[in-house]
């Protein structure tokens, strides 16, 4: 497979059937993996379409700076693709972003400044947001792909991720389950089922404490899972089924995976695999269950894979905060 450049490498990612690790299910499971994309998320997809698309209208020239706020994937995206279209990029990052995903955004030379302080509501998407909007406000050249009501970022899941998971499977899967954070991924692959007629049930998997589908003020541990607010892309809460996920449930199907599929994912996917056990019983015999795995683990071997790290730094005998270890090759 020759490509011109490298993100015309983006998409076309592998569906893996999870045999073992839901041996014990009456269901065919899949895992879409988002990993294989160049630097190692499903958001190669939405970086690169807004990107495209405001080169198209003109919006990109020599001297502007992009920016975004990301928890770290996207910012990833982003300056890999600005490196090559030789654009400045700037990322706004905060303390949930992992310290592998800064080392990425300053090997792809991005600038990064931190927002150290949340704002009134103890979020530090507002006070990103805020940096950005002053520089809009200064009439500098700027462009902000504000991925989370750009709708090239649904777009490139309504004619990408899910129409590759259709032509893999040659049929809509009976069930889907998305993890949500701009809910570009939800909101394209629903787009598009809709658009097929199918009848698949699709569930979002959003962290305990996000306020994308409830008013929920817990603290979240998982960059790149759930929101401080309210997606633009959101579907109505009686639109999707929407399974709530803690840190502890996301690490442990983190472990689950590599152990016994030997996939190694990251933190939001170890949420959609807990996901998938806890509405299996929801689903019929035999049916065909697909999971999007939005990216890799390799980024996340201090926090989730670290059996020293849990948000309350709690250990008990043979738990780390709620996860308890299984000896290989047995299940849960």
């Amino acid at each position: 497979m020759r490509r011109d450049n490298i993100l015309e490498t983006v998409g076309e990612t592998p569906m893996v059937r999870l045999s073992r690790l839901f041996a014990d299910l009456d269901v065919e499971v899949w895992a879409k993996l988002e990993g294989f994309n160049p630097t190692g998320s499903s958001k190669d997809r939405a970086a690169v379409r807004m990107l495209r698309d405001a080169e198209r209208r003109g919006l990109l020239r020599p001297s502007t700076l992009v920016v975004e706020a990301s928890s770290g994937n996207t910012g990833v995206a982003l300056a890999q693709a600005c490196t090559y279209l030789d654009l400045r990029f700037r990322c706004y990052v905060d303390p949930r972003t992992t310290a592998t995903h800064i080392a990425l955004l300053q090997a792809y030379g991005a600038e990064v400044e931190r927002i150290e302080e949340p704002g009134v509501d103890g979020e530090y998407h507002p006070p990103k947001l805020e940096r950005i909007e002053a520089l809009l406000r200064s009439g500098a050249d700027v462009y902000w792909p504000d991925q989370h009501a750009n709708a090239e970022n649904v777009a490139s899941h309504r004619l990408g991720t899910i129409r590759e998971i259709l032509d893999d499977l040659g049929r809509p899967p009976d069930a889907l389950l998305v993890a949500t954070s701009t809910c570009g991924t939800l909101r394209g692959c629903m787009d598009a089922l809709a658009q097929e007629g199918a009848s698949t049930r699709v569930y979002a998997v959003d962290a305990h404490g996000s306020r994308i589908f409830a008013d929920d003020d817990a603290p979240r541990h998982i960059p790149g899972l759930g929101a401080s607010q309210p997606s633009s892309f959101a579907p109505g809460r009686g639109d999707v089924e929407v399974v709530h996920v803690r840190t502890h449930e996301c690490v442990r199907g983190c472990r689950d995976l590599v152990e016994r599929e030997a996939i190694l994912a990251g933190a939001s996917s170890g949420g959609v695999i807990h996901a998938i056990r806890s509405v299996a019983s929801n689903l019929t015999p035999g049916a065909v269950c697909v999971g999007i795995l939005p990216d890799r683990g390799d980024r996340y071997l201090d926090t989730v894979f670290n059996d020293d790290w849990c948000p309350s730094r709690r250990r008990t005998g043979s738990q780390v905060d709620g996860i308890e270890r299984h000896p290989r090759g047995t299940s849960e």
